[in-house]
């Protein structure tokens, strides 16, 4: 099957049986948001979604996470992985909203990528979310359910990945791609035991035709 012919089929059948895909965290604005990608990282959203609902209360926005200790954000996040550096990132990030973006979440991927915490993948998640920017967050999911397809050829690491695959979808699709194949990553082509026999996309993946 030639490349073209592949991401039209895999577009299609996700259009088809997932027209309504979205993040799994929970969020109510684009700070939250950050909050909860920037706890996320090896962390799962369930555990993020139990973590923010107080956090967020006691700090809804830039200027009151930016007032406050680290050692108080880390109490409330100490359940998550990496507690000590995300409690650190967490307060930084705020205070850069204070001083350089008036507290309020940039739309740019490269102002948000100035921001403490926050890698290429955040900043595209953020992007692509809130602001519907075409841009692919590449996670382990999509790495790896993007080259088992055959979406990818040989990427050797996730911003390889990240070029091929917004070179190929459709512009207007390409922040709903992002979660058409992390939740195809969770739930369906997982890591060590892909169940194969769930997937309606098996007439056109790489991996299954193998």
């Amino acid at each position: 099957m030639k490349k073209k012919e592949r991401y039209e089929k895999i577009i299609e059948y996700f259009q088809e049986n997932v027209p309504i895909a979205k993040t799994e965290l929970s969020y109510q604005n684009p700070f939250s948001l950050m909050v909860a990608v920037i706890l996320s990282a090896q962390c799962t959203d369930k555990r993020v979604n139990i973590i923010t609902p107080a956090l967020l209360k006691k700090f809804p926005n830039a200027a009151s996470m930016a007032k406050t200790s680290q050692n108080d954000i880390f109490n409330f996040i100490k359940s998550c992985s990496y507690p000590n550096n995300k409690a650190k990132h967490l307060k930084a990030m705020a205070e850069m909203l204070i001083k350089e973006f008036n507290g309020e979440i940039p739309s740019n991927v490269n102002d948000l990528r100035k921001l403490p915490g926050v890698g290429r993948k955040t900043a595209n998640v953020i992007a692509s979310v809130v602001f519907n920017k075409p841009v692919m967050a590449v996670d382990t999911h999509v790495f790896r359910v993007s080259d088992r397809l055959g979406l990818t050829y040989r990427a050797k690491n996730p911003h390889e990945a990240e070029m091929q695959l917004v070179k190929n979808i459709p512009e207007e699709l390409i922040h709903k791609a992002h979660h058409w194949l992390i939740l195809h990553g969770r739930y369906i082509c997982v890591a060590r035991k892909p169940k194969c026999h769930e997937c309606g996309l098996k007439p056109f993946c790489r991996y299954y035709n193998k």
